[in-house]
């Protein structure tokens, strides 16, 4: 699908997976600042597990509103999904969460892992209290409200995919979240785009239909930013390769 296809509604700037990585965001907010002032920006999900400053993340995005100036979406990743589905399901969504990057977050909300086995049903109850009470009721809230997706023209962003079949506001939250296994297979016959993360790519891609923004920041030190007009797609990163 060639670059004049793309038509958003206005230039905006999709923000790839952050992963506990506040530092990063800050770095990578001044180069859209410095580039594409007061254009609207979308976060793709994933602002927590993995890194250490998931909390920093949190408090950061919680200052942002679609209503501000300039406008700022974040929608939900899988690991936001994670974490609420660990305080609503201590004991049977817990071990999913701890292993995949939930130690971190806890960490940067200054709470100790549990002692002894994870899949301890006592432990994860208590776990859960002692994280709800330290998060809070309003980031609680803010997390469990962040949208699936967001568009502009025939540009879609969603955290991990989408069903090239189907139409967007159409879908499961869990494709949306969690991918689709046509996803990176073929290209919408539609001829809308969908920007996203969850898949790690070495460098961002735009290829059939698709912009791919997770660069793997926590590990990698590079988090990725799209400047995306009509028929253009522009990046900006953080770290060496900048």
């Amino acid at each position: 699908m060639p670059l004049s296809t793309l038509a958003p509604e206005r230039p905006f700037v999709a923000v790839g997976d952050i992963h506990g990585r506040a530092d990063l965001l800050l770095d990578l907010d001044r180069q859209i600042a410095a580039h594409c002032a007061g254009w609207p920006v979308v976060l793709l999900g994933d602002y927590i597990d993995r890194g250490e400053q998931s909390r920093e993340v949190l408090e950061l995005l919680m200052t942002l509103s679609a209503e501000g100036t300039p406008p700022v979406t974040c929608l939900m990743g899988n690991h936001e999904r994670m974490l609420l589905d660990f305080l609503d399901f201590p004991e049977r969504r817990g071990p999913v969460w701890l292993r995949n990057g939930g130690l971190q977050t806890l960490a940067s909300f200054g709470i100790a892992p549990p002692v002894g086995t994870q899949a301890d049903a006592v432990a994860l109850k208590a776990l859960r209290a002692r994280l709800a009470d330290t998060m809070g009721e309003a980031m609680i809230a803010w997390l469990r409200a962040r949208p699936l997706f967001w568009q502009s023209g025939n540009i879609w962003a969603v955290h991990a995919g989408a069903d090239p079949d189907r139409p967007i506001p159409d879908q499961a939250a869990d494709t949306l979240t969690w991918g689709h296994a046509d996803f990176l297979r073929r290209a919408r016959p539609d001829g809308h785009w969908v920007a996203h993360g969850h898949s790690i790519v070495d460098m961002p891609e735009v290829r059939d239909g698709r912009i791919a923004l997770d660069t793997g920041a926590y590990a990698t030190g590079r988090l990725t930013a799209a400047a995306i007009a009509a028929g253009d797609v522009r990046f900006f990163q953080t770290g060496p390769s900048r």
